[in-house]
This record gives C-alpha cells, sequence and structure tokens, in this order.
C-alpha cells in the first residue's frame, strides 16, 4: 500500500471478523527491569527456569494443540550467562521452530517511559531486537514488540526504523496499581497519534502506522475503579492473580470465562470481531488455569482462533488502513464477582473522535449516567520528563478522581460535547 501515513485516502477495506485470543508468557530475571541497569521488585530467576518455561507451553498446547503464543523476554533474560537462562534461551527459540511461536522482547518491565529516556529506550529496543533475531537464528524478527507502556515516539520508530507495525503498548485502564498510570484509551486496536500514546491518530498529519495494542482483558465494571478502590481489584479480568489468586479457582475461572464471554459473544455481535489478551508471567504460574482457560474458550466458541500477538496485530492492519472507521461497542452487565455488580450495565463506545462511556441500574431501568467522556480531537501531549502518570483525561475520567470527574446524564454534557456524541450514536438522544 506505499506509506500509510496516506492511509486516509484509501478505499475502505472488509472489516476484520472472528474470534480472536493472544497469549503472552514474559520470561525475566527480575520483577520489573524498569532500565537495563536498575530493577525494582524481587529477583525471579528461580521461577523462570527452563521447567517453568516448559511448563507453560505443555499447559498451552494442552488448552490448545494448534494454538500459537507469543514469549516476551526481558533485558536481563537475554544477558544472563547462567546455564539456566543460556538453556531458557535455546528453549524459546525451539518453540518458534515446533510451534511457530513468536519470540519477542519486553523493555522496560512494563514500564519503560516511567523510568527511561525516549532515546535510550530506542536504543535498547533496537540492541534487544538484534539479539533476538540472533538467538532465533535464520533471519528471524519478531512482528511484534511487547511493552507494557510505550510512548508514541518509539512506537513510530518502531515503525519506521525497525519494520515492526505491532506494538503492545497500552495497558488499558491501568490506574493506581504497579508502577505506572495510563487510563484514556481504546481498548480494541488502533493507530495511535504522534502526541499521544493513548489517543487515536485522526488523519494523515498525526498517523503511527503501528497498531497499538492493549495488555489485559478486563471486565469494564470493575475497571471503572480506582487502582483498589472500595476494596475491588480494578485490573480483574481474564489475568489469574486477580481471578484464581485472589478469588480461588471456581469463583476466579468464572470471572476469566465471563470476561472473555463480554468479548466473544455480546462483543463480537456488536463490532463483527472479538478479541481477549492477557500477559502472564511464567514466574506466576498457574499453568493449569491457563489450560482450563483455553479448552473451556475452545468448546464454548471452537471458531477462536488462537495467534501470537503479532499475527493478530497485522491481520487487524490489513483489514484497517486508519482509524476512521473506527467504531468500538461494548455491553456488559456485571459478573457478580467482587466489583462488578450484577445490577449494573455498563456501555463503552469509542472511535476516533472520543470514547464514552454509559452507566446505569439494568433491574430499576434508572437513567444513563456518563462516567468518561475522553476527547480525541482536542491537543494530548506526553509527559516529557520521568513519571508514573502517563494518561489521558479531559472532559470526564471514568475513574472519578477528579472534582469534574462526577457522573452526568449525557444532557448536561457541554453542547458542543452533545453535538458530537449524537452525531455519531443519535440512537443516544432519548436516553439524555
Amino acid at each position: 500500500m506505499g506509506t500509510r501515513a496516506l492511509a486516509e485516502g484509501l478505499p475502505r477495506l472488509s472489516p476484520l471478523q472472528g474470534r480472536f485470543l493472544t497469549h503472552v508468557s514474559v520470561v525475566r530475571v527480575n520483577q520489573i527491569e524498569v532500565t537495563p541497569t536498575r530493577s525494582i521488585g524481587e529477583d525471579e530467576h528461580l521461577d523462570n527456569s527452563p521447567g517453568h518455561i516448559r511448563s507453560r507451553r505443555e499447559a498451552f498446547a494442552r488448552g490448545c494443540p494448534n494454538g500459537k503464543m507469543t514469549w516476551a523476554i526481558s533485558w536481563l533474560a537475554l544477558k544472563d550467562d547462567r546455564d539456566e537462562y543460556k538453556q531458557a534461551r535455546k528453549l524459546l527459540a525451539s518453540y518458534h521452530d515446533r510451534y511457530g511461536d513468536e519470540i519477542t522482547f519486553i523493555p522496560g518491565g512494563y514500564f519503560a517511559p516511567m523510568y527511561d529516556t525516549r532515546d535510550h529506550i530506542r536504543q535498547t529496543m533496537h540492541d534487544a531486537l538484534g539479539i533476538v533475531s540472533d538467538m532465533v537464528g535464520r533471519g528471524y524478527r519478531p512482528e511484534c514488540v511487547v511493552a507494557g507502556f510505550m510512548d508514541a515516539e518509539n512506537q513510530r520508530l518502531l515503525s519506521t526504523e525497525e519494520g515492526i507495525h505491532v506494538c503492545q503498548g497500552q495497558i488499558w485502564s491501568q490506574h493506581g496499581i504497579d508502577h505506572g498510570d495510563g487510563d484514556g484509551g481504546i481498548c480494541y486496536p488502533y493507530y495511535p497519534s504522534r502526541e499521544h500514546y493513548l489517543k487515536p491518530a485522526q488523519g494523515p498529519a498525526d498517523f503511527i502506522d503501528c497498531v497499538c495494542l492493549d495488555g489485559w482483558t478486563c471486565d469494564f465494571l470493575t475497571a471503572r475503579r480506582d487502582g483498589f478502590q472500595g476494596g475491588f481489584n480494578s485490573r480483574m479480568g481474564v489475568g489469574p492473580i486477580e481471578t484464581v489468586g485472589n478469588l480461588g479457582k471456581e469463583v476466579g475461572r468464572k470471572e476469566m470465562m465471563d470476561t472473555t464471554a463480554v468479548h466473544f459473544d455480546r462483543g463480537h455481535a456488536l463490532n463483527g470481531f472479538g478479541w481477549v489478551t492477557g500477559i502472564w508471567e511464567v514466574s506466576v504460574g498457574h499453568d493449569e488455569d491457563l489450560t482450563y482457560w483455553l479448552q473451556n474458550i475452545h468448546d464454548r466458541w471452537p471458531d477462536t482462533q488462537v495467534i501470537t500477538e503479532g499475527a493478530f496485530g497485522l491481520e487487524w492492519r490489513k483489514h484497517t488502513p486508519s482509524n476512521a472507521s473506527l467504531n468500538y461497542r461494548f455491553d456488559e452487565k456485571g459478573t457478580g464477582a467482587p466489583g462488578s455488580e450484577k445490577n449494573l450495565e455498563i456501555e463503552w463506545f469509542m472511535n476516533r473522535e472520543f470514547r464514552l462511556a454509559l452507566l446505569h441500574d439494568w433491574t430499576k431501568n434508572s437513567p444513563a449516567m456518563a462516567i468518561d467522556f475522553t476527547r480525541y480531537d482536542l491537543k494530548a501531549e506526553e509527559p516529557q520528563g520521568l513519571q508514573r502518570e502517563w494518561s489521558l483525561m479531559n472532559v470526564l475520567n471514568q475513574k472519578g478522581m477528579r472534582p469534574q470527574d462526577k457522573p452526568k446524564r449525557l444532557g448536561q454534557l457541554s453542547a458542543e460535547d452533545q453535538r458530537m456524541i449524537f452525531e455519531r450514536y443519535p440512537e443516544l438522544k432519548s436516553r439524555a
């Protein structure tokens, strides 16, 4: 297609269809390697042994014999001279040869922009990608980078200098947990703007030809909270730490499947495709839960394609040359897990111009209240220094942390905000 910065002028292609699942496993040395020379958290080398890696791959194969997964390896795990890591690297390379798995790099332990400069991140990624290519051999090149959070400029450079057009570059709705905050984006694929990694490109002038992907599929109701607000875990969804680890096997596994169903049932009907994703560190275990999850997904949605992160991003890119046609819709009634109230229903509307969330009590047919309205047509700017706060918040944010973040009826928003919403979704006028 030539330069995709001109993508706005291309004809509309057939939209992506189907159900997709991407699973990433992380191999590391330290819990959070924020830079190549600085780590925080615990040394986890004993839990990243070849035996643990083999156990994870076998669990994945039991759940999905023909599936492909992505492995993200940290800087220290790439450079460690101990025999166990030499064996681990050989094992990962063999998984590409045997299964077609993707082997790639994870910079900064999910939080590179919060702890390192853009220039240093760029150089680290360049060097690490070369090491990964040499490790796997035969001209191998990963199709994506797994990053947790990644600034817009480095996503642009991945595309223009490294030839990589997919980046797991945001953790949707994360705020007040771990070591970085980043609420305000779209939870399904989009092309980021050069202004801000969470802002969808508005046109050719700010277009970055790197598909930005979420890292964890979360329950939309729990995700509306800040951190552990109210005693609930805002990251609960398909991840084993927040579900099985905190809630027990029965309740936790049910929440994993219920969250998956939001995307593979109603979400699939609304969007034409459904996508569920998660990043599980090898060190956290839960291999039996991975097998259970994948087996039950196959039984319930046998058409699900379990592919690598890069393959999914490139498949979306093939069908979607720009953000012009983005119109993601999600509708979830509470699952009953802690923080996902069964009487509440949340609806999300996400497109190039804005994202909007409506919340109401469906058992009482209460009025819909807007809890989030983030405009993407407004100027945005990323932090220039090192800090944990990388969110994009303007009109109204779901986390409710600022004085203006009070739920509102649609009719209480400004005239310009209402114009934008009703122009795209005229059916919402009756709910103002």
